[in-house]
């Protein structure tokens, strides 16, 4: 009996163990900004790199390197860039910080006081977007590899909120620094919107896989198309 007992202990510490071995290792960079939004100050990149953190953390999927770590590994690799230490000897993203793979985020569109298109981002049937003091943005995400440097997930996601709108409470995460006062504005909640809707779809692309990708496919298809319907040719 007790051989049984000490079998199944260790066929649930083996198991538990190599599922947390799967959980890919992921660092998230601080936030670019190529925008003019009048929200976004000094450290809003880095406060939308710890949202996003918290938010993949809280998934479960993920395990999630410290910001901190990261910031200072890329100053290594400064370092190494600028010659002053011997070539081949600067800072390895993959070894120093244990990421296997690191999330930036470049905010490449913001606009307020917008009409809804219908579109915007959906929660299982829950759709962000009103008629008035709308709010609209786009991040360029992208997921690179630190051992081969080669960019594997790539994709525009999109937030839209309306200040009189819903005010979903999927967001597992909270507002830091000055994105604080943000956190009930059409801004604060679009932000929200797309920062759910990156760790969903990270979810799904790197670790569900499958069908879940369907529906993030037709987005894309849907966001290209409209994209593509906007742009006037002289």
């Amino acid at each position: 009996m007790r051989t049984k007992t000490v079998f199944a202990f260790l066929l649930i510490f083996i198991t538990g163990t190599l599922m947390a071995a799967e959980k890919p290792v992921v660092a998230v960079n601080e936030f670019k900004n190529e925008t003019s939004a009048g929200w976004w100050y000094g450290g809003a990149g880095r406060d939308l790199a710890d949202m996003l953190t918290n938010e993949l953390q809280a998934t479960g999927n993920f395990k999630l390197v410290e910001r901190e770590k990261l910031d200072a590994v890329l100053d290594e690799q400064d370092l190494a860039d600028s010659g002053r230490i011997k070539k081949g000897t600067g800072a390895k993203i993959g070894k120093l910080t244990g990421a296997q793979y690191i999330v930036t985020g470049s905010l490449s569109a913001y606009e307020e006081d917008v009409k809804s298109t219908g579109g915007g981002v959906s929660f299982r049937g829950i759709s962000l977007g009103g008629k008035k003091e709308n709010a609209y943005l786009a991040v360029d995400l992208r997921v690179i590899d630190t051992t081969s440097g080669e960019i594997v997930f790539s994709r525009t996601v999109e937030g839209r909120s309306s200040g009189g709108g819903l005010d979903v409470g999927l967001y597992r995460g909270g507002f830091g620094g000055n994105l604080s006062k943000q956190e009930k504005t059409p801004a604060g909640k679009a932000i929200r919107a797309a920062i759910v809707e990156i760790s969903e779809y990270l979810s799904c692309a790197m670790v569900e896989k499958g069908d879940c990708m369907d529906e993030y496919n037709a987005k894309e298809s849907s966001r290209r198309e409209k994209t593509k319907k906007a742009i006037k040719l002289d």
